[in-house]
């Protein structure tokens, strides 16, 4: 039985397996009541898809204001909530405390999701949803850095135990480095141009807050359309930062190795970066057999453990963009563990 390992939802900190830089400073203290979670994307594709049932257990990787992860318990099933963000953790705690023994909730990265499963005695768990991506709450409070309208420290830390800030990335990357990233993680057209704008700019001053960054890049690239010129460059230091995309690699392991025969895995994203990585880890590991053209003939794939349940993703309808903008790039991919 799953629910002999239940208890009391409680905010704890971070184990120390978790805590990488225990000295790093604290999230500003600044009250975060005015700042509201939205409402959940693809909550009715995701419950359908995941078919969540009394007394399993669904392991919510990313529970942020916990929409997800209450129409999970609604539906019948147990949750064990993690998020990174102390915020999320205290909300959903705070918000879910009713449900009692039926969910647990921790802070920690869905990376590290072995862990604090070994850490309760769970060996198996009968599902696991990943909702990718930056929550309108933290968007919304400038104090997490995260804003492109509201100014507040360079600061995008989804765990602000952490040590990496976009500040240390802004002021002390290279030239290059910074190329780079904005090309590789942003998809930014005008990655170099942005590059060397600021580390002209920082050799007078350095970048300290959201606004001064963004207005730089603003009058650089200029604005065209509805979106921010900075936006892609915020989304690459986010992700940099938070090492976003190294966390889903592992995440994806990790959680697929830890779901039980008949369990499915369901994951939103909301770029084409991450897509692109669940989609091959999905196809990947759904593959049974492997051909090379060096091989005189194929082999049995030793990744094969899940079967594609959407072979093209899930998109959000109509209606559920009109309804929710911040829904419409969102992206939703489902396996079944078979072995």
């Amino acid at each position: 039985m799953l629910r002999q390992h239940f208890i009391n939802p409680l905010w704890i900190a971070p184990p120390a397996w978790f805590a990488l830089d225990p000295k790093a400073p604290e999230e500003s203290s600044e009250s975060t009541e005015d700042f509201i979670y939205h409402r959940p994307v693809l909550q009715r594709e995701v419950l359908e898809l995941l078919n969540p049932k009394a007394g399993v257990l669904i392991l919510d990787g990313t529970c942020g204001g916990g929409g997800h992860t209450e129409a999970l318990l609604e539906s019948g099933a147990d949750v064990l909530a993690l998020d990174q963000d102390p915020d999320a953790v205290q909300h959903v705690t705070e918000r879910l405390a009713h449900l009692g023994r039926r969910i647990i909730v921790r802070q920690a990265n869905f990376r590290y999701a072995d862990c604090v499963l070994d850490e309760l005695g769970i060996r198996t768990i009968g599902g696991v949803l990943l909702d990718l991506g930056v929550s309108s709450r933290q968007l919304e409070n400038a104090q997490r850095g995260f804003s492109l309208i509201r100014n507040g420290p360079l600061d995008m830390r989804m765990n602000p135990r952490t040590s990496l800030t976009a500040t240390t990335i802004v002021n002390d990357y290279g030239e290059q480095e910074l190329t780079r990233l904005f090309r590789e993680l942003g998809e930014e057209p005008a990655a170099r141009r942005i590059a060397s704008m600021i580390v002209k700019m920082r050799k007078t001053s350095a970048f300290h807050e959201t606004l001064p960054l963004a207005r730089t890049i603003e009058k650089l690239v200029g604005r065209h359309g509805r979106q921010h010129p900075a936006t892609q460059v915020f989304q690459a230091l986010r992700m940099e930062v938070n090492d976003e995309l190294g966390a889903l690699e592992q995440g994806l392991r990790v959680l697929t190795t830890r779901l039980e025969r008949g369990g499915r895995i369901a994951v939103i994203t909301f770029h084409s970066l991450e897509d692109r990585m669940v989609k091959n880890f999905f196809r990947d590991h759904s593959k049974e057999w492997v051909d090379r053209p060096e091989w005189p003939e194929p082999r049995r794939n030793p990744d094969h453990d899940v079967a594609l349940v959407t072979p093209k993703p899930v998109e959000p309808s109509e209606e559920e963009q009109r309804a929710n903008p911040r829904s419409r790039s969102a992206k939703l991919r489902v396996a079944e563990k078979i072995k």
